[in-house]
């Protein structure tokens, strides 16, 4: 789905901008988003403020890719899997993820519902 495809697209170019309002504008407003450490951030307004912090501080500069390739399940009308490799950068450092996120039909268009990302070990 090509919908997805872009979506993801601009989940990454968000973050490689640094920008937490476009980064968060991909979830829905009560979104919930699952780090690589297991903390759980409940809704849009709180994906925003976490990731201003963290592209103002400890990630700032680092880019995230999403060209690993990925996979769309469908699992009802409107509400598909998404399954993606790919990744972060920081100072340097790659860390591969897998990353497993709902997306739905809104009548804004797609958006994610959930996000769950889990490192790859290397």
């Amino acid at each position: 789905m090509s919908e997805i495809a872009e979506l993801l697209a601009g989940l990454a170019e968000a973050w490689n901008r640094g920008d937490a309002t476009a980064y968060a504008a991909v979830f829905t407003e009560d979104a919930d988003y699952i780090t690589f450490d297991g903390t759980h951030t409940r809704g849009r307004e709180a994906i925003e403020s976490t990731h201003r912090w963290l592209f103002e501080g400890p990630l700032k500069g680092s880019t995230m890719s999403t060209g690993g390739g990925h996979t769309v399940k469908p699992l009802a009308d409107g509400a598909v899997l998404v399954i993606a490799a790919g990744g972060t950068t920081a100072d340097g450092r790659h860390r591969a993820s897998t990353v497993s996120l709902t997306a739905v039909r809104t009548p804004g268009g797609w958006r994610f519902a959930s996000f769950q990302n889990t490192r790859v070990a290397s």
